[in-house]
């Protein structure tokens, strides 16, 4: 009974993580959206202009404050991701050795990690489905850059997973505008291998922010 106790400690400790993890990425996608509808100003697009002056065509005191806020938001996203995975790690071992059944059972709360590639990155349940296949990266872009090949399959893009994802690539053009200049996460599968990747979308001598092209798996283009 009390080994029992414990895992419903641990569960409890996790949703109320996975929680505060949405709650964190809506604040930072909101920030986001200020800097959006500022000129696309990006983490580090200029607030002065040629002259040297205050740009006027955008909030630059709105600018700042948002920029400041991710910044800080960024950095809680990372230990808050830190703390997860160490319950992760603890809330698997306790159903492990009690109740092996219970593992099947928590997948249900997003939590379990269910495979792990040969790259070493863990792929969670919200990260098993196809979202989009590259089929184009240009050379010099901030696809290539970020490491990107053709034939890779995107499992997560940002803030998308297979959870939320709706077969429409407009939201990930979503994402890649309010995201300009900034570190965007990506989980690919290459072939048997998991990886992990930054992709920064930003201007560059292509055209688009990203210098790739994206389509939908076979099976998501028959619906």
């Amino acid at each position: 009974m009390q080994v029992m106790a414990t895992q419903i400690t641990t569960k409890q400790r996790l949703e109320r993580l996975m929680t505060a993890k949405k709650d964190l990425e809506a604040q930072i996608s909101r920030n986001g959206e200020i800097l959006a509808a500022n000129d696309n100003v990006g983490m580090n697009g200029p607030l002065i202009d040629a002259e040297g002056y205050p740009r006027n065509d955008i909030d630059v005191y709105q600018v700042r404050q948002a920029r400041q806020t991710i910044i800080c938001l960024q950095n809680d996203h990372k230990e808050l991701m830190n703390q997860i995975q160490d319950q992760l790690n603890k809330y698997h071992a306790e159903i492990a050795t009690t109740d092996p059944e219970l593992v099947n059972r928590a997948s249900a709360l997003e939590l379990n990690e269910n495979e792990r590639g040969a790259g070493g990155a863990v792929l969670s349940s919200v990260d098993s489905r196809v979202l989009v296949i590259v089929n184009l990266v240009s050379p010099n872009s901030p696809a290539e850059e970020a490491g990107l090949h053709v034939g890779d399959r995107i499992l997560r893009f940002g803030s998308i997973n297979g959870n939320n994802f709706k077969d429409n690539l407009a939201q990930i053009g979503e994402v890649v505008r309010n995201m300009q200049n900034q570190k965007v996460q990506l989980k690919i599968k290459r072939e048997e291998q998991i990886l992990d990747l930054v992709l920064v979308p930003k201007t560059w001598t292509g055209r688009g922010l990203l210098g790739c092209n994206i389509v939908l798996p076979p099976e998501q283009m028959e619906h």
